[in-house]
């Protein structure tokens, strides 16, 4: 990964409080995965920026190295790597992705 695509995705998860890298956008997503993640935070209400990884090679690429995680989606809250749709699935349905939200000030308290 180049430096400037480091700084690009640094910038793009430190600029957004909530960031999902994704295949697709949050109106149309490009593969299931991403679906399930977006059906889950338009469910938990956040408001969040999507990055969709199929525009543009070097952060599809880079964003792997990034955060050392092989798959997309990837989802990021306050700059932190949360994981993809099945971490994230798991923890929606166990309420500790509500929880993490809520703790950072992003959602109301449930």
């Amino acid at each position: 990964m180049t430096d400037d695509t480091k700084a690009r995705i640094g910038q793009i998860v430190t600029d957004n409080d909530v960031v999902l890298f994704m295949k697709g956008t949050p109106l149309f997503p490009q593969c299931g995965f991403s679906s399930r993640a977006i059906a889950i935070l338009d469910h938990l209400g956040v408001a969040y920026q999507g990055v969709d990884v199929l525009q543009d090679q070097a952060i599809r690429q880079g964003i792997k190295e990034f955060s050392d995680w092989p798959t997309i989606p990837q989802l990021y809250v306050k700059g932190e790597l949360v994981g993809g749709s099945d971490i994230m699935m798991e923890m929606y349905e166990a309420g500790e992705l509500q929880q993490l939200l809520s703790d950072k000030g992003l959602v109301p308290a449930g």
